[in-house]
């Protein structure tokens, strides 16, 4: 282990960085911020996502198909209330996966940029 390593931030690629941070701002209830000259949004206990408009992005297809551009990874997050939290989502500009593999644990979205998320049932 290196010493003192720890989770810095979260960068995500996607086609309009201001667009996805309001998205993820609105969802999590996180504060706008900048960081590295990016926009960002920060949790209370520091947990920073970055956003950064790539040129040429492809967005990424779930569930996964062979030649396509697939997900390189996803954010879990824990809700009291799948139902509700789709909505609310929903109301922000996610869109609920066409395929679900999640039975009455979680929800899998789509961000505006097209990354999958979940929305899962919190213990």
């Amino acid at each position: 282990m290196i010493e003192g390593i720890c989770l810095g931030n979260v960068m995500v690629d996607c086609d309009d960085q201001n667009k996805l941070r309001e998205f993820y701002a609105e969802l999590l209830g996180w504060e706008r911020c900048e960081l590295y000259d990016l926009p960002a949004v920060r949790s209370e206990n520091g947990i920073v996502f970055l956003f950064i408009s790539e040129p040429g992005y492809v967005v990424p297809v779930w569930p996964e198909q062979e030649g396509k551009q697939q997900k390189q990874m996803h954010f879990d997050f824990q809700v009291p209330d799948v139902s509700a939290a789709v909505k609310q989502a929903e109301s922000l500009g996610a869109v609920k996966a066409p395929e679900q593999f999640g039975g009455t644990y979680f929800v899998t979205m789509f961000d505006p940029a097209g990354h999958p998320f979940c929305l899962c049932k919190a213990d």
